[in-house]
């Protein structure tokens, strides 16, 4: 069905139930007034034949001796006063022959006997049982309507006649509902007749709205025939010539709509390659266009600039830069002069050595200015992840050497316990102190065993159970295992926990051993007691100096473990972490080789502070989970990552 055929129907229709709404309650007020108006004509007919009733009675009763006790005789005079009094039956008459609604008018006495009818046969006999003429005045709309033109059925206005406060007669006359209907009749015609020319009207006024209505539509039409031309194929289906406006409308759009949401995939799958490299550079890169404006930042170049992500695209270069510091400063006036930076080396206020690099794009043909790059990389991190590497290497080295050692040392070993145990049952009866020799060989025997085990476990591969959880209740488990234990050194344990929960992916068991382990460090260096503060804090700046950063992790949960022990000397302060390395007697130099294998396998840092007779201080980070970072520091729209 085309769309001008659904406007004529749709308003026709909407005109046409208006006006049948408003007929049927024109209709419903006129029945109403006609029952109104014949309720209060038959009640003055009713009260005229009661006062011509009143009057009957008076005159036949006159002069009439009626025994009290004998209330039958009372009925009889008063239906022969009724009956033979000529006045009361022509007004009776009369009312009912020339009254359009009335049906029939009958008198009745105290007991409900008809005494004078308009019906002869009813003289003598029960009045006739009939609903009061009241419920028509009451009722509703559908209800009238249902009385008035459903089966035919008779109404009673009644009136009474009382004497000395008691009924002694009434006077009913029956109104009965097919009189109504005719006298009802012509107002329904006219209400009919107004509605059909309500129709009439409604489809004179659809045909010129729906003309009216699809003249912007056809501008419409034109419009995006023209958008859509260029865009079309040598083989693309036409329009058929007679195509409803609004189907040609709907095709039209949603072959634009195709064409954007095209361009809306192609430009998605630039942007999100374009944010992945970004996001994977550890350079700060930063493209100015030709009038100067922020188009490109990646998120190390906002890192290096401490500049706060929201409102730096489209923002002039001098808006970005903070002149008040050195980085800053270079780069405005580098962009402000059109100065090209060739790997300049900038020092920064805390002693950061940064490589500055700023390139100005010239159109070849005409020489015109269309951007500058400007690239940023971090000589102390580029220095940091040498030393990681080298470090990593050393420990995959370690890793391999303590395998092979491990395997082949355990093989003898075993062998060397085997038959040491022969020997003592061989000896069974030798002297004591044979027995104390072998007893000797025998306990360093299985220390040997220990080591070398230990050994093995560090080169083991590990299977991590990460799970994301509250980094909070597992240091307050690992604070709840030492405490009883620095209490005994008398050290006195200080924690501080966030308010906030700190989500991370990490395997609990492990993250507890390597935590544990650089507090029974700290404990241990403090032999007459001191003060140990672990504190779980977040941080979501990167710090340079001495980080041992083993995956770039921006946004992270710091573990400080600080005692005010003897500290670290410097000389030896490198070299804490390799395996068996130790400064106590006694001790395996394992402990902080696995807390660093731990932190490695969580890409974590680790890294240490420590001043002679100042104490020392572990910071242990743990990158936050990817759904923590969105929770603190939701991306806005256009940013890179």
């Amino acid at each position: 069905m085309r769309l001008k055929t659904k406007l004529v129907l749709a308003i026709t229709g909407l005109v046409f139930l208006i006006a049948a709404v408003l007929s049927l309650v024109y209709a419903s007020q006129l029945l109403r007034t006609a029952v109104q108006q014949t309720y209060d004509t038959n009640q003055m007919i009713a009260e005229q034949v009661r006062f011509a009733l009143q009057q009957a009675l008076e005159t036949g009763l006159k002069n009439q001796k009626v025994n009290p006790d004998n209330p039958d005789q009372l009925r009889v005079l008063e239906a022969a006063a009724v009956q033979d009094n000529a006045n009361l039956r022509e007004v009776v008459e009369s009312a009912n022959r020339y009254s359009l609604t009335v049906y029939d008018i009958n008198i009745g006495d105290s007991q409900r006997y008809t005494l004078l009818s308009t019906t002869p046969g009813n003289v003598g006999e029960p009045l006739p049982l009939r609903p009061n003429y009241s419920q028509l005045l009451a009722a509703g709309p559908l209800q009238l309507l249902q009385a008035v033109f459903g089966p035919p059925k008779v109404f009673d206005v009644v009136v009474a006649l009382d004497r000395n406060g008691q009924l002694f007669a009434t006077v009913n006359v029956g109104v009965r509902t097919t009189l109504l209907r005719a006298f009802y009749a012509p107002w329904l015609g006219e209400a009919l007749t107004l509605m059909g020319f309500a129709l009439a009207v409604a489809l004179v006024a659809a045909f010129l709205l729906s003309n009216l209505a699809l003249r912007p539509l056809e501008e419409i039409s034109l419009q995006l025939d023209y958008w859509t031309s260029a865009g079309e194929s040598g083989d693309a289906p036409p329009a058929p010539p007679h195509q409803d406006m609004a189907a040609r409308v709907s095709n039209q759009i949603e072959m634009i709509g195709q064409r954007m949401r095209n361009v809306e995939e192609v430009y998605s799958a630039l942007r999100e390659n374009l944010d992945q490299i970004m996001g994977n550079l550890q350079d700060g890169i930063m493209f100015f266009t030709g009038d100067g404006r922020a188009a490109l930042v990646s998120e190390a170049a906002r890192r290096f600039l401490q500049i706060e992500r929201e409102g730096i695209l489209g923002r002039q270069a001098r808006e970005i830069f903070d002149r008040s510091t050195v980085l800053g400063r270079a780069l405005w006036e580098s962009i402000d002069a059109g100065i090209t930076l060739v790997k300049e080396e900038i020092h920064t206020e805390n002693g950061r050595r940064i490589e500055v690099s700023v390139d100005f794009i010239h159109d070849d043909e005409n020489r015109r200015g269309l951007g500058a790059l400007v690239t940023l990389r971090d000589l102390e991190s580029a220095a940091e992840i040498e030393s990681e590497l080298e470090l990593s290497r050393r420990m995959a080295a370690i890793g391999r050497l303590t395998s092979g050692v491990g395997h082949e040392v355990k093989n003898p070993i075993n062998a060397i316990v085997l038959h040491l145990e022969l020997l003592k049952n061989k000896l069974a009866g030798a002297s004591p102190p044979a027995l104390r020799h072998l007893e000797v060989i025998d306990a360093e025997i299985h220390r040997l065993d220990r080591v070398v085990q230990v050994l093995v476990d560090f080169s083991r591969p590990v299977e991590l159970q990460l799970r994301e959880q509250d980094l909070r209740p597992v240091i307050a488990d690992v604070l709840a295992l030492a405490a009883e234990e620095l209490s005994t050194h008398n050290v006195t344990l200080v924690s501080r926990m966030p308010d906030q929960p700190l989500i991370a992916n990490v395997d609990a068991d492990l993250l507890k051993q390597a935590a544990l382990n650089v507090i029974q460090n700290g404990a241990q260096a403090m032999p007459q007691g001191g003060r140990l503060e672990v504190a779980l804090e977040e941080e979501w700046k990167s710090r340079g100096g001495g980080n041992r950063s083993l995956s770039p992790a921006w946004k992270t949960a710091v573990l400080r473990i600080a005692d005010e022990g003897p500290g670290i000397p410097e000389e030896i302060r490198e070299k804490i972490f390799d395996l068996y390395f130790t400064t106590k007697s006694g001790g395996s130099g394992i402990g902080l080789a696995m807390t660093y294998r731990i932190l490695q396998l969580h890409h974590g840092t680790i890294d240490v502070q420590s001043r002679q007779d100042r104490g020392t201080e572990f910071r242990l980070r743990i990158p936050l989970a990817a759904t923590e970072w969105g929770r603190r520091n939701p991306q806005p729209a256009g940013m890179e990552t």
